[in-house]
Order: structure tokens, then sequence, then C-alpha cells
């Protein structure tokens, strides 16, 4: 055999601490995490979820490991909802995105 062909699709889950409500709009959230993905050249076929989740349906490029696409998506993902347009439910928790917030007010 010549040619090695490896097609791999994984369904990845991120939740907010104790998966409390503190993703106001999960379409603007799913929009960048979209956009994000395609930069770092991962396909997301599918994107979903609620309030306090993230489904996403990527097909995993041959040269990149699990661990790499999700350590590039979890941590951009973050910064996407830290974003000062970003809407929360005002719940104490929230502190750690006041911090993020005060960095790119600067």
């Amino acid at each position: 055999m010549s040619h090695t062909y490896a097609h791999n699709l994984v369904h990845c889950v991120f939740s907010t601490k104790d998966r409390l409500d503190l993703i106001r709009n999960p379409d603007e959230l799913w929009r960048y995490v979209t956009v994000l993905a395609h930069a770092k050249n991962i396909h997301v076929l599918a994107a979903g979820g609620t309030t306090s989740h993230l489904h996403l349906l990527i097909l995993l490029p041959q040269t990149m490991t699990l661990a790499k696409a999700m350590q590039e998506l979890k941590a951009n993902s973050r910064a996407g909802c830290a974003r000062p347009h970003a809407r929360f439910s005002g719940r104490r928790d929230t502190a750690h995105l006041a911090s993020a917030n005060r960095k790119e007010q600067r």
C-alpha cells in the first residue's frame, strides 16, 4: 500500500464550571470557535450547545494530535467568552473574566 488515509471525527464537549449557565449568547460562541478552529486548520462539521456547554464535531487533521487540538480550541474559546461584548448572567463566580476584560482594555 502506497498511501495512508485517516479520517478522524471527534465529538468534543466543553462545559462551564459546575455547568452553570454562564454563556448568554451560545450562537456567538459557536461562530467564534468555528472561525478559530478554521484558523488552526481544524474543520468544524457541526457546533451546538446551550448556555452551560458547547458541542463540536471536528475533523481532526492527520498531522495534529487530539491533545493539541483540544488545547488550541479550549484555551482560545475561553478568550472568546471574555470579550467585552460577550454577556454573562452576572454570577459572582465569573470574577476570573473580569481580569481578562481589564487586560483587553489596556
